[in-house]
């Protein structure tokens, strides 16, 4: 039996939805256009920077960027080719790849960094207050716990 979505689910469905599908191409539109860089190259240099050396795996970051390795690897290649990232394997298992941000990466990372998140602060948080946070931040975590359980999740 078809479990149809209340009316009031359906109103918040509609915006969440909107929100899907326009944020990432508004992030992409500032981050090219101010860095000649995409969200998702971004986001990868942001993983890497968190980390002491500046270096994971490649499934670390996979999992990190919830993306699948194939994708990951493009990206990677084309960082490598910017100077941006570096590759090698790991002296523990020949089956592990290391991917470290370079000094280059790091520049270009601190560059984007402002004009980034002054894009995140304007679309998201501009005239929200501290419980409108606290809230997104309850809402978001549950709906990505439930994603993260679900077998319908993509592998990309």
């Amino acid at each position: 039996m078809t479990r149809w979505l209340t009316d009031e689910e359906l109103a918040s469905w509609f915006p969440l939805a909107g929100v899907m599908l326009k944020l990432n191409t508004a992030l992409d539109s500032q981050l090219q256009r101010d860095s000649d860089l995409t969200h998702f190259d971004y986001l990868c240099l942001a993983m890497l920077s968190e980390t002491s050396d500046w270096t994971m795996t490649m499934s670390a970051l996979a999992a990190r960027t919830n993306a699948s390795l194939s994708r990951l690897s493009h990206v990677i290649s084309k960082l490598e080719r910017r100077g941006w990232v570096s590759r090698c394997r790991s002296d523990v298992s020949r089956r592990v790849t290391l991917v470290t941000m370079t000094e280059e990466g790091y520049a270009v990372l601190v560059a984007a960094a402002p004009g980034h998140v002054e894009t995140v602060k304007s679309l998201i948080y501009d005239g929200l207050d501290a419980d409108d946070v606290a809230n997104l931040h309850k809402l978001m975590s549950h709906i990505l716990e439930r994603i993260e359980a679900s077998d319908l999740r993509s592998s990309c």
